[in-house]
């Protein structure tokens, strides 16, 4: 069983490791004993320090798709500690076959690893040549190679532009066209040189490919139509009083958890003209609680920290249905 003693040293950098946990407040009350989740187990930086800080009778049920976080997560020896491989979008289904029907906290951390990332074998990062696959689940679905080679002109610029936020989608995906006609694109290195020749300038500092891997990588993994699905699935297992903390990495994530979370803590004001008591009114369902950034001590530590964004929301009590399970 984990402990606090017992919490390993890992590679992989955590981002906001102990703020993300402390606000879900497990060691209030009886929330010690409670059921959490995490929703994205990664290489368990936030689950094992979830269970260290869980009591005996405390569960923990973590999500993850890619196979090699599985392998790692099946790694803890802890009767308290369940991993399911599928996405955090999932929640609602694996929970109730599990005759779970609320929750005492859940924590999503939206950011690639840091694994996922310097493994050439992934294609995620063009820093070292490798297949160009892009999936988190290597186990199903199909690879940005194999998606570049047959969509169309226009759904790469769609892709590039909406999930890159990139301002010459429409000359990088002629110029994939292009190439594709007369050899295959499968390298992250010869993606990222096509690329960079159809970047008219570059940002300081910023390789000309980023945003584009970015946007392959969203799309391939179907990360922002999980995030909905997810949010939608956590706010559902919320019981009274119970907390979200979603860690996100880049502003298409930060986008829709912000616009989430402030559509749960905000109700629409009736016309004032109209006969309704003050009991009738509509109520808020969440109440904000933080947006918490890293420190500079931590982005000093660890670069890849400077644009995350932990956003806390807590489940109110008149808002929930029934009681906690």
């Amino acid at each position: 069983m984990i402990t606090p003693d017992t919490v390993p040293v890992l590679q992989h950098r955590t981002v906001l490791l102990d703020e993300a946990v402390d606000a879900l407040n497990l060691e209030e009350g009886e929330r010690k004993n409670g059921i959490y989740i995490d929703g994205t187990f990664g290489r368990g930086g936030h689950s094992r320090l979830l269970l260290s800080r869980l009591g005996a009778d405390g569960r923990l049920i973590a999500f993850d798709k890619d196979p090699m976080a599985i392998a790692t997560a099946e790694q803890v020896q802890d009767p308290r500690f369940a991993i399911v491989h599928d996405s955090f979008a999932t929640m609602g289904e694996a929970l109730r076959a599990r005759g779970i029907d609320q929750v005492d906290g859940i924590l999503l951390d939206l950011g690639i690893s840091s694994p996922q990332v310097d493994d050439a074998g992934r294609g995620f990062s063009f820093r070292n040549d490798g297949p160009l696959d892009m999936r988190m689940d290597t186990t199903r679905g199909i690879s940005a190679a194999e998606w570049i080679a047959t969509a169309t002109e226009q759904h790469l610029e769609k892709v590039i532009r909406d999930y890159g936020e990139e301002r010459f989608a429409f000359q990088i995906a002629k110029a994939i066209v292009a190439r594709r006609a007369v050899e295959p694109i499968s390298g992250t290195r010869q993606l990222a040189a096509i690329v960079a020749d159809a970047v008219k300038t570059r940002e300081k500092g910023k390789d000309p490919a980023t945003r584009s891997f970015q946007a392959i990588r969203i799309f391939i993994n179907k990360e922002l139509e999980d995030l909905e699905a997810g949010l939608s699935a956590a706010y559902g297992l919320l019981a009274p009083g119970a907390r979200m903390s979603v860690i996100s990495f880049h502003s298409l994530e930060d986008r829709i958890v912000k616009q989430f979370l402030a559509s749960k803590a905000k109700v629409a004001q009736p016309d004032r003209r109209l006969p309704i008591r003050a009991v009738d009114l509509p109520q808020p369902q969440m109440k904000l609680i933080a947006k918490i950034k890293p420190s500079d001590a931590e982005v000093d530590a660890n670069p890849r920290a400077r644009s995350a964004v932990l956003r806390v929301a807590e489940r109110l009590a008149d808002s929930a249905k029934g009681s906690a399970r």
